[in-house]
């Protein structure tokens, strides 16, 4: 067994690795540049949603309050008229991208911790390098990747979308355990 403060390094590095990976998908690579497609007539859907003055958040579109409403007539008329959608709503101007960064190195340790945390419970100091690489890998993988599935499944994401970034969720978990079955404690 190896104490989480035992993995601080690997755990730092594996997020600094994750973050310049995601960098490069984003930055220099094309394949999610489909991810998302442009609404047709877009300013006159803009305009035309504007006045609602819809406050940042998670919507559907018709929201049915509860499970009996979902079965009733007006609201099956509703669904069948259409459109039907989930709509994230952003805060007006251009995005906020440290934040966003921030978050998401923040979120590249948590995963470091628990691929660090699950390892350490596994195995000792010494274990080989490809053990401690499979084991942190695959958690890292698990925690960047299997939660995404679901947004294909209950939300109708395309499933390209969702195969593209569990692709980087495999690279983003290559980095991870290299990081670890480097760094670990011999």
């Amino acid at each position: 067994m190896v104490p989480i403060m035992a993995l601080w390094l690997p755990i730092l590095l594996s997020a600094v690795i994750v973050f310049v990976i995601s960098s490069i998908i984003h930055m220099v690579l094309s394949y999610h540049r489909s991810d998302f497609a442009k609404v047709p007539r877009e300013d006159d859907v803009m305009e035309a949603l504007r006045p609602f003055e819809i406050p940042p958040g998670e919507y559907v579109i018709p929201c049915a309050g509860s499970s009996k409403e979902m079965s009733s007539p007006e609201y099956l008329d509703k669904t069948k008229k259409g459109p039907v959608a989930f709509m994230t709503v952003l805060p007006p101007g251009p995005p906020a991208m440290g934040a966003s960064l921030v978050q998401w190195f923040l979120y590249s340790l948590i995963v470091g911790i628990f691929a660090g945390y699950i390892t350490g419970r596994a195995f000792g100091p010494g274990t080989d390098y490809l053990t401690i690489f499979r084991f942190s890998g695959t958690t890292a993988f698990a925690c960047y990747a299997v939660a995404l599935w679901q947004n294909s499944i209950w939300y109708k994401r395309k499933w390209s979308t969702t195969f593209k970034s569990t692709f980087d969720s495999l690279l983003y978990a290559l980095g991870t355990g290299g990081a670890f079955g480097w760094l670990w404690p011999s």
